[in-house]
C-alpha cells in the first residue's frame, strides 16, 4: 500500500489541475489524462478514501474491569 505523504501529493495534483481545467496530470514521472471531469471527480473521492483509512485513528478507549465477586 502507499504511503499517507504519497497519496496526499497525488490528491493535491490531481486537485490543482482539476481546478485549473486541465485533464492530463504529471507525478513521479508519470501522465495520466482523464476523459472527463466526473473520471477526474472518482480519482479524487478514491483518494480521499484511502487517505481516511490511512488517518483514522481509535478516539476512544473504554475499559471495563471487575474483582470477580
Amino acid at each position: 500500500m502507499t504511503d499517507l505523504p504519497q497519496l496526499t501529493a497525488w490528491r493535491d495534483a490531481l486537485m490543482a489541475a482539476r481546478y485549473q481545467g486541465v485533464r492530463t496530470v504529471e507525478y513521479d514521472g508519470k501522465r495520466v489524462t482523464y476523459a472527463s471531469d466526473a473520471e477526474m471527480a472518482a480519482a479524487l473521492a478514491d483518494l480521499n478514501r484511502q487517505i481516511a483509512g490511512a488517518t483514522d485513528r481509535i478516539s476512544v478507549v473504554r475499559i471495563q474491569s471487575s474483582k470477580g465477586l
